[in-house]
């Protein structure tokens, strides 16, 4: 047997995800299937995805992990650990709100939350992949900058969920429950007013008492 070219298996391998994507965010998880990822990714057997990806679970967690942008920041964790709070918060934030430049991840954002509250399986699935990583690498951050010194302390979880819950609002507000000013309020806007709002409740506070 030849020896496989790698750039050839990676390109098939990225267009399968891309065709996942699209399929996922039009079918919902549990509705898509290999035949029509195969036909959207112009692959000529659907056997062939197994090649590629142990099963279709696989193939889900590949989509998000590689076509959401707040993952791949969070994958840079240890080196971020001891940089600014406003630097790391405002590039998470914007990689957070990034899924709005790409109409597929909104289609994506727009399926799991949907299939996530009727369907328990897919809700734990999807957050073992996503949310508890975004959690999990906020509070690990915020509580590190706690400890020393740079934001003022209090629970690190509930500080976490206070910088994501607006983000997730803002996101809501574009494309679900629109708003307004749905088409002027940019992303650059929200993420700077988030960050500003989050970091001054966050402030460590000085003691204005006398000496």
């Amino acid at each position: 047997m030849p020896p496989r070219d790698e750039h050839d298996y990676e390109a098939r391998r990225q267009q399968i995800i891309d065709a996942a994507l699209q399929v996922f965010s039009r079918e919902g998880f549990e509705k898509a299937t290999n035949k029509d990822i195969a036909r959207a990714a112009r692959v000529k057997s659907p056997g062939l995805i197994y090649h590629y990806f142990k099963d279709k679970t696989d193939l889900f967690q590949q989509v998000i992990e590689e076509r959401a942008p707040a993952l791949q920041f969070i994958l840079r964790a240890d080196e971020m650990i001891d940089l600014p709070p406003r630097e790391v918060l405002t590039e998470f934030a914007l990689t957070f709100v990034a899924m709005l430049d790409n109409r597929a991840s909104v289609a994506m954002f727009k399926m799991l939350l949907g299939e996530s509250i009727r369907k328990p399986a897919v809700a734990a699935m999807f957050n073992h992949i996503a949310p508890v990583r975004g959690v999990t690498f906020l509070t690990r951050y915020l509580e590190h900058q706690m400890d020393i010194g740079t934001l003022r302390r209090m629970d690190a979880g509930a500080a976490a969920r206070c910088l994501i819950g607006p983000l997730i609002a803002f996101v809501l507000t574009r494309e679900v429950f629109v708003q307004a000013d749905a088409a002027t309020l940019t992303s650059k806007t929200m993420v700077q007013a988030t960050v500003d709002v989050f970091l001054d409740g966050m402030a460590v506070k000085q003691d204005s008492g006398s000496a």
